[in-house]
């Protein structure tokens, strides 16, 4: 194998790590039911299986990568997806409904030390003209583990059991650790940016406004998803193996999205922010009114796909587009602040839920989008975007 095929599959086993990460904390959306089923909670307390882990996430975010940045990239991956196969595999076997968020939470926290290094391992293997180009690998690890891995998850559980869903979760980082072993050399640090350095950021009003955004926008997207199966289930009065399909359709739409996100980022990224909101809470409203009838339902799912996607894409640029001068950062922040968004709209989506029915979630989806919107009129007005190109934006 040639040098740079051997750094090419590093690259991939990189990505893979991310959808198993990805994959452990997004894949139990199409599994709540089940959940809830088998310990006796309702939707809104199996919905902290995903607002707290993302809330860990976004307290680690900012702080992990930096105070563990000079341990050996390797040995770090290695920790840290090792303690995700333990958590996966005690979460097999919980007892109780206490015992699964606890395993769930506590992996948590080493999250973003493992998109950070990942990236900077990936960057390792390239010139510096082609590291935007293998982040972007690398970040589809992220796509393929919000829109694709939930669907997997959800028929296994469906056609198989729920214990061989989170079964699915361990042999995935298990594969990860493997291959990580095997395959990845040592990586010493040889050269540590200066906290102070990547702190400084923080002192643009910009970052600061842009941050709400993405806490807005991923609020919005995740008061409904969170709940995206409890919905169909609820709500449309699909079956387990309907609801399956729905969230494949989800996911293949979903991977169409994260390639016109691209394309529309590139050419006229503000007017594709400006819209957004508009265009999801148009699908919201859809999905409100004709959320009891299967046929409509479908087609709105499929756009939803797209959309959502395409919010994880505004998202990420949003914030990397503010501090171009510490990307790394800024990546840290982008997970560390639609971390929060998750938590924050799986919460609101919950109380909603449990106050006012499980359709109501979208009003609190509405409410959330109708903030981004007056966050991204802000920053378009107060600030003139720095035009980035696809090809040199930095994954997150």
């Amino acid at each position: 194998m040639t040098n740079a095929k051997f750094n090419a599959w590093i690259v991939y086993i990189l990505a893979f790590g991310v959808f198993g990460i990805i994959n452990t904390e997004m894949g139990v959306i199409g599994i709540m039911p089940q959940i809830a089923q088998k310990f006796g909670i309702s939707a809104s307390q199996a919905g902290l299986l995903v607002s707290l882990f993302a809330l860990a996430v976004a307290i680690a975010g900012p702080v992990m990568p930096m105070l563990l940045s000079g341990i050996n990239r390797k040995r770090l991956m290695l920790l840290v997806i090792g303690l995700f196969v333990i958590s996966n595999i005690v979460s097999v076997y919980a007892p109780n409904f206490a015992i699964l968020l606890v395993a769930r939470i506590v992996p948590a926290f080493l999250h973003p030390v493992f998109f950070s290094v990942a990236f900077v391992a990936a960057a390792n293997t390239v010139s510096k003209e082609k590291i935007a180009h293998v982040t972007a690998k690398v970040f589809m690890g992220v796509t393929a583990g919000m829109v694709i891995g939930t669907p997997i998850s959800s028929f296994i559980a469906d056609t198989v059991s729920l214990e061989a869903s989170l079964w699915f979760f361990a042999i995935v980082n298990a594969t990860t650790f493997i291959a990580i072993s095997l395959f990845i050399p040592s990586m010493p640090v040889t050269e540590k940016l200066t906290y102070g350095a990547q702190l400084s950021v923080l002192k643009k009003p910009i970052v600061w406004i842009s941050i709400a955004t993405v806490i807005a926008i991923n609020s919005a997207m995740y008061a409904m998803y969170s709940f995206f199966a409890e919905y169909l289930n609820a709500v449309t009065q699909m079956s387990g193996k309907q609801i399956s399909l729905m969230l494949i359709l989800f996911g293949l739409t979903g991977v169409i999205g994260n390639l016109l996100a691209g394309k529309s980022l590139s050419r006229k990224a503000i007017q594709t922010a400006l819209v957004y909101p508009l265009a999801l809470g148009a699908i919201y409203t859809l999905v409100f009114l004709f959320g009891s009838f299967s046929t409509p339902m479908i087609i709105l799912i499929a756009i939803w796909g797209i959309l959502f996607t395409l919010g994880l894409n505004i998202s990420q640029y949003w914030i990397t587009s503010a501090a171009p001068d510490a990307p790394e950062f800024a990546n840290g922040l982008f997970v560390a602040f639609a971390n929060l968004g998750v938590t924050v709209g799986t919460f609101i989506g919950g109380f909603f839920i449990a106050g006012m029915g499980t359709r109501y979630a979208v009003i609190a989806g509405l409410l959330f989008l109708a903030l981004s919107l007056a966050l991204i009129v802000l920053r378009a007005s107060m600030y003139r975007p720095r035009h980035v190109k696809v090809g040199e934006r930095t994954a997150a």
